[in-house]
């Protein structure tokens, strides 16, 4: 494919924002709250996104809800992810306090969790075009820059990744993200690059395609094959936030004792301690994945039930238990 973009070029995300990189950090429901977006960010990731986001929960004034939108004040630039399927209640969310730190609003239209769906969000906007570009639209009118995650399609007789990547475009959005599988597949089996192909080559605004990049050689060719103006990372940031460098072009390995308790330090004072703790134990378990005695260590991370506890079984899991490691591949 002629004009491959280079892995690592800044990205223009409509009149507001250019991202750095092209290399992003996708929304992740459970893990990409700030201290985490923070560790992305300082491995070279170009754009994080907030964990999934309610709509109307936030025009409920749901607390936990708006504190998913925490951003810290040292943080960069952010995008908002919302999912609704209500176009009124999604613009008035755009256009509340609680986004008015972000820039970039993005619209899920690809979550496959089965709740999600029957409500007639996520991934069911699919299957429902108008309301689609209603809620595109609507959202366009709060002043924010408007970017769209989806899936390829329902299953794989209804795959509708250009045509739903044209009416994205056409209702207003400043860019979309593919996820190369269907709602069937949930996360499982290689993506579809032809049809991450064809709804970049049915639009004129930027695509970034997402679906089983762990690897800097994973992007090159995500991008080879599907003309893709960025990649974006998912369970490759879980279980190893240091991808986003090695993707760049960076080598060498990370400190993982160090950045899990730069974690603790940035979330202790917001969260408390109990939401730290579980926090914290299973985003260590995932950086332990593909250590020798990785399932020893993991069975005991989760049992921990203090973070003194688990501070010192991270001194013998980086400290005396560190012969036991190797780099996660």
């Amino acid at each position: 494919m002629k004009n491959v973009t280079a892995l690592g070029a800044p990205l223009r995300i409509g009149n507001t924002y250019t991202a750095p990189n092209n290399v992003f950090c996708a929304p992740l429901a459970g893990y990409t709250d700030f201290a985490f977006r923070k560790l992305c960010y300082a491995f070279g990731a170009g754009l994080c996104f907030t964990e999934m986001v309610s709509a109307r929960g936030l025009l409920y004034n749901n607390e936990a809800t708006r504190r998913l939108l925490y951003k810290d004040p040292s943080e960069p630039q952010t995008a908002a992810q919302l999912f609704g399927g209500d176009p009124d209640v999604l613009r008035a969310a755009c256009e509340s306090e609680d986004l008015a730190p972000f820039a970039v609003v993005d619209l899920n239209m690809g979550c496959p969790v089965p709740k999600v769906f029957r409500n007639g969000e996520g991934s069911a906007l699919l299957a429902d075009f108008p309301r689609a570009a209603k809620i595109v639209s609507a959202c366009k009118k709060s002043g924010k820059a408007v970017t769209v995650k989806f899936r390829i399609g329902l299953d794989a007789e209804h795959i509708v990744a250009a045509d739903f990547a044209k009416l994205c475009e056409d209702a207003g959005a400043d860019m979309i993200t593919v996820h190369g599988r269907t709602r069937d597949r949930m996360y499982a089996g290689e993506p579809d690059y032809a049809a991450i192909a064809a709804a970049k080559n049915a639009v004129r605004i930027p695509v970034v395609a997402n679906g089983g990049v762990f690897t800097r050689a994973d992007a090159l060719a995500m991008l080879e094959k599907t003309g893709a103006d960025g990649v974006m990372l998912a369970r490759a940031a879980m279980y190893d936030p240091h991808a986003f460098a090695e993707v760049l072009g960076g080598g060498g390995d990370w400190d993982r004792r160090a950045a899990l308790e730069g974690q603790i330090a940035d979330m202790l004072p917001f969260y408390g301690e109990r939401f730290t703790l579980v926090q914290v134990r299973k985003l260590a378990a995932f950086y332990l994945r593909g250590a020798r005695g990785g399932a020893r260590w993991r069975a005991r991370l989760l049992a921990c039930p203090s973070l003194e506890e688990l501070r010192a079984l991270f001194d013998e899991i980086f400290g005396g238990g560190a012969e036991d490691l190797t780099s996660v591949p």
